[in-house]
């Protein structure tokens, strides 16, 4: 196993600040509970363990030597003693430490309000078919096999359609002419839906049939575009139970929104700017 890693120091004084024990806070805890003190500041054993899980982002904290145990305590040690010492210097003191401090703090109560609210409001099982439903009705119902040649001006692009009129194969035009990487596949841009295409190219996709091609050039970003479809097919939606947590998530982040609206009506707000 590779050395445990500092990662208390190299953080922000704002972040140190944060992890400072308010002694106003009205939470006390025993000698027992505490792991270290630094100048008659405590250490507790909840914040160390706190310090361990977000250090090791979810592994296992038995997995840890007695050494990089001792080495994540120095760390807290250090962070405090650094701590003190903006105390004593007056630099937590200063306006832009102050809003560092309340910016961490804002950020850190947003994450464990949001934490609670999501063991709180879980979706039921309807609720989360409901939101499925909705999602497919918004998803593409048709897969469209196309094929492009892309050209730098508007008459490039009618020649083309013209030799293309005149008998010449499509796939042969876009080897020769195409300036897109499609041009190796003859122009082959494979199994799209219009969500994926930038608008005037699928407006013009999905109102080919099987085997024509534009006679008119399309003009994007890219240039000018003929396009050809080849087939398609239907496009089925996923499985629900293969997507039911990111369902999940977004019902969640649709009743926080909600949540917080809520807040928002309610508050007396003054807005200076």
């Amino acid at each position: 196993m590779k050395p445990f890693k500092v990662v208390l120091l190299s953080a922000s004084l704002a972040s140190l600040a944060a992890c400072h024990p308010n002694t106003n806070t009205g939470t006390t805890t025993s000698a027992a509970d505490n792991v270290a003190t630094v100048n008659g500041t405590a250490i507790s054993r909840n914040m160390y363990d706190f310090y361990i899980k977000n250090a090791l982002q979810g592994k296992d904290p038995s997995t840890l030597t007695q050494q990089q145990k001792n080495e994540a305590l120095d760390n807290l040690v250090r962070g405090e003693l650094v701590v003190q010492q903006a105390d004593k210097d007056g630099i937590t003191k200063d306006p832009q430490t102050m809003d560092m401090i309340q910016l961490s703090r804002m950020n850190a109560v947003q994450q464990a309000f949001s934490e609670h609210f999501v063991k709180e409001n879980k979706p039921t099982e309807e609720e989360l078919k409901k939101e499925y439903d909705a999602q497919v009705a918004q998803l593409p119902h048709t897969e469209y096999h196309v094929e492009h040649i892309l050209v730098s001006s508007a008459d490039a692009a009618n020649a083309i359609i013209a030799q293309l009129g005149k008998g010449a194969k499509f796939e042969d035009l876009a080897k020769k002419q195409s300036s897109d990487s499609s041009k190796d596949q003859g122009g082959d841009l494979g199994w799209q839906t219009p969500d994926r295409m930038v608008k005037p190219f699928s407006d013009a996709m999905v109102s080919l049939k099987p085997g024509e091609y534009t006679h008119v050039p399309v003009q994007t970003q890219y240039g000018w575009h003929v396009i050809k479809l080849t087939e398609t097919r239907p496009l089925s939606p996923p499985d629900f139970e293969k997507v039911k947590d990111r369902v999940s998530q977004i019902v969640l982040g649709k009743k926080f929104k909600a949540y917080v609206d809520g807040l928002l009506a309610k508050a007396q707000i003054d807005k200076k700017m």
